[in-house]
Formats: C-alpha cells, structure tokens, sequence
C-alpha cells in the first residue's frame, strides 16, 4: 500500500499563497503521476494539477492555470504545489493523488480555506 501525507493547508487571505507538500511512502512502485486534485462541499472532486512521472509534462486545471505551479521531488516521491494569488473559490478540501502501476492512492485531505 502507499500512504500520502500532506502538509500545508490552512486559512489565507485572498491574494495570499500557500505551499501543499505531500510525500508518498509505503510500498511504491512505478508511479505514473501525481497530482492534486480538490472538493468543496457539494461539488465533485476536479483535478488541480498534474505532473507526470513516466512521461513529463504538467497539466492545470483552467481555474488556477497561471496561479498554482506543480513541482516534484521524484527522489523523494514527493509532489508540490505551489498556489499564488488565492481566492475565496480555491476554498476546498485538497487531496494530494498518486497514479501508480498497482493503482491510484488518496491522501486523507488537507483544508485550504481563502477568507479575509
């Protein structure tokens, strides 16, 4: 199994930043990506962002393209992001994702809150 821990999350004010880190452990195998993904209540759960390990390239979200910047250390099976210039609608729950070749794994979730 592969467990992802997060760190990071927390309550900022609008304009503000924020840097979620989370680290995958556990009994890895080819990860294939890992990205972000968030909820808020009562909507689904939409990809954040997205860095491929097998084959490169990022992929964002429309909402936060020019905001939010994904980043790994593959040494480290750890995965980044970067969120700038927040707003009150990035308020969500974000779960850091990993896509391996045994399947896809969820962190527990961390709390991003934008309020003044």
């Amino acid at each position: 199994q592969v467990q992802l821990v997060e760190s990071g999350g927390g309550l900022v004010q609008p304009g503000g930043s924020l840097r979620l880190s989370c680290e995958a452990s556990g009994s890895i195998v080819s990860i294939n990506a890992m990205g972000w993904y968030r909820q808020a209540p009562g909507k689904e759960r939409e990809l954040v962002a997205l860095i491929s390990r097998r084959y490169g390239g990022t992929a964002y979200a429309d909402s936060v393209k020019g905001r939010f910047t994904i980043s790994s250390d593959n040494a480290k099976n750890t995965v980044y992001l970067q969120m700038n210039s927040l707003k009150p609608e990035d308020t969500a729950v974000y779960y850091c994702y990993t896509n391996t070749i045994a399947g896809v794994y969820w962190g527990q979730g961390t709390q991003v809150t934008v309020s003044s």
